[in-house]
């Protein structure tokens, strides 16, 4: 059984096309399959859509959350419900191409545990989103001692255990393209270009959306930050001391006149106040992710599910 897990937010103008082509590949490999969709809260037709696609095709079934608790969330409750000997992680909109699902079964079947998409080119996409994602990937893979891949999003085959493994891993600020490598196992590469969206309009391509999302990577897999603080702290008691030391001699063996004037003391205060916010700031970041582990809440809530008899095995 092979397992295609597609998180769903506002994609009702794409799901009709991703089943067509989905099964379209997987009835040529003869395998057992299924579809598993998560809508995200969507506020458009998508729930009744994956509804009718059910009642089409048995082999796609949907989850349908309360209301959106984002991308990473609905990726996960896919792997929950989903009852494949793999896994296949993909975007609903078709920029992972269904078509190279047949090279990453081959891999599996090979003996590796992940077989994920490298990104070669990326169709559609503004300058200033190639770039960013460029830095972040390469940023993240200097400051973690995790080997994460680079020009890798989420699209990628794991095998059952990987998928158990990431099951029993419950932090609420989640960062799968993270923690899959974090687990070990065998893995390589499939080269790809990745299309532009069928339909519809990008769910993750502002600042916005993406600032929090690279906030949770470095948070969830780096102490760099923290670190810096310290640093940062230790180089400005040290600027100090020498600074104590200059006054003194001068005061000493210097001129007569004052040395420093209110508006330099000023700017001093100022800056060290900066200084002390950041940090202060920084410390706040993983402050909060500790405390929305310590809460406990479910990670997403059910509103209906479409072909799943006995609920999740989790």
């Amino acid at each position: 059984m092979i397992s295609i897990v597609a998180p769903v937010y506002n994609e009702e103008q794409v799901l009709p096309e991703l089943h067509r082509r989905v099964a379209g590949v997987m009835d040529t490999l003869g395998e057992p399959w299924e579809l598993v969709l998560v809508n995200d809260g969507s506020r458009d037709r998508s729930a009744i859509v994956i509804a009718e696609l059910n009642r089409q095709d048995a082999r796609v079934k949907g989850i349908s959350f309360s209301r959106n608790f984002g991308f990473q969330v609905a990726v996960t409750a896919g792997l929950d419900f989903a009852s494949g000997d793999a896994v296949i992680l993909t975007d609903a909109d078709l920029q992972d191409p269904p078509e190279l699902y047949p090279d990453m079964i081959a891999k599996w079947r090979e003996g590796f545990d992940v077989v994920y998409g490298v990104r070669v080119s990326r169709v559609g996409e503004t300058r200033f989103k190639l770039w960013t994602a460029k830095l972040f990937y390469r940023l993240i893979r200097r400051i973690t001692k995790i080997d994460i891949p680079l020009d890798t999003g989420d699209f990628r085959l794991m095998d059952r255990r990987v998928v158990k493994a990431i099951r029993s891993m419950p932090e609420r600020n989640r960062f799968l393209r993270g923690m899959v490598p974090w687990v070990g196992f065998r893995q390589t590469g499939v080269p790809y270009e990745r299309a532009s969206r069928y339909a519809g309009e990008s769910k993750f391509s502002s600042v916005k959306q993406m600032l929090p999302f690279a906030l949770d990577a470095i948070t969830s897999f780096s102490y760099l930050p923290l670190q810096l603080a310290t640093y940062l702290g230790f180089f400005m008691a040290g600027l100090a001391a020498l600074a104590i030391v200059a006054v003194v001699l001068v005061r000493l063996f210097g001129p007569s006149a004052p040395l420093l004037g209110q508006a330099t003391t000023l700017v001093a205060v100022l800056f060290l106040g900066g200084v002390q916010l950041i940090c202060l700031g920084i410390i706040g970041e993983y402050l909060g992710r500790i405390y929305d582990e310590v809460k406990g809440r479910p990670l997403y809530l059910i509103d209906q599910l479409w072909g799943f008899e006995g609920g999740s095995d989790k």
